[in-house]
């Protein structure tokens, strides 16, 4: 293994570069959930996590190997076999089978549970301040979220099976996002999300039979979207996510992923010809909102001489 400098903090970036990574995770991401729903059909959820894990492996390898590895500590190194196991195994088998059940906006509201349990958790084990602002931007974007929801919600029907696992993938994504945190700060972003993705993908093996005889079955274009999935919402999004976590506070970027619902629902309509009802957008305009509020950093008080 070639072992490369260890980058430091001290290491600056240009301030838009963040937010910029910020913006290309939250597309990438929401167009995750209107994909997850057309593969549906061709895809199991076993198959469809697989398929993809092993197609972000390979490009984030191919990436992160040239570069040279940082050799990670004992710490770092179980930080991130428990991400790869939580984040990228459980979470994605449990959101693909979450998706069989209810809608993607559904499921992409139900994930926004995890900016309040990253907050919490953020002020409980990285000394993180949970601010007023933080907490006002939270409520109100929830709301938003909320309002969205019961606006998506055919017949105020729920479905108890797809509702708990789209709360399971919340969780674990939560978890391991405070996990990440410290390990960011450390380690190479792309190294990072290849060892953790690599371990998702041995995680889902036993699922290999299944993803060979659906790859056969599928069309070409089913597959080609298991390979966007790979590629774009896997390799790339949370590459960018642990770039931008490694420059942001946890709780902060934790909160912007209540942008993801509007986002999706837009995608919803560009690729799945599904139109929201009205009160839908009222709830993207409050979830922006409050991603604005939870942003906002008072201006420290100039001291009288």
């Amino acid at each position: 293994m070639t072992v490369a400098k260890t980058p430091t903090p001290a290491m600056t970036h240009q301030p838009w570069v963040p937010v910029a990574a910020v913006g290309v995770t939250l597309v990438l991401w929401a167009s995750a959930f209107v994909a997850i729903r057309h593969l549906g059909h061709d895809f199991s959820p076993g198959s469809l996590s697989l398929g993809r894990l092993l197609v972000g492996a390979v490009c984030l390898g191919a990436v992160a190997i040239p570069r040279g590895l940082v050799r990670p500590s004992g710490r770092d190194l179980a930080a991130v076999l428990t991400i790869g196991v939580l984040w990228f195994g459980i979470y994605n088998l449990a959101l693909n089978q979450g998706e069989h059940h209810v809608d993607a906006g559904t499921a992409s509201m139900l994930l926004q549970v995890s900016p309040l349990l990253i907050a919490v958790l953020a002020a409980t084990f990285l000394a993180e301040r949970f601010t007023v602002f933080l907490a006002l931007g939270l409520l109100l974007a929830f709301g938003g979220v909320a309002v969205i929801a019961l606006s998506t919600s055919p017949g105020g029907h729920r479905d108890t099976t797809g509702i708990a696992l789209c709360l399971v993938a919340a969780l674990v994504y939560s978890i391991s996002a405070i996990l990440q945190k410290p390990v960011v700060a450390r380690l190479p972003a792309v190294q990072v999300t290849w060892l953790a993705c690599s371990t998702g993908a041995v995680v889902c093996l036993p699922f290999l039979g299944q993803l060979i005889s659906e790859t056969r079955a599928a069309p070409l274009s089913s597959t080609l979207w298991v390979v966007y999935l790979g590629v774009f919402p896997t390799a790339i999004a949370f590459t960018t996510y642990a770039f931008a976590l490694r420059h942001m506070s946890a709780s902060r970027l934790g909160v912007t992923t209540y942008l993801v619902p509007p986002i999706t629902i837009v995608l919803g309509v560009l690729f799945l010809a599904e139109a929201p009802p009205t009160l839908a957008y009222v709830g993207g305009v409050l979830a922006l909102v409050g991603v604005a509020v939870a942003r906002h950093r008072p201006r420290g008080r100039i001291p009288t001489p």
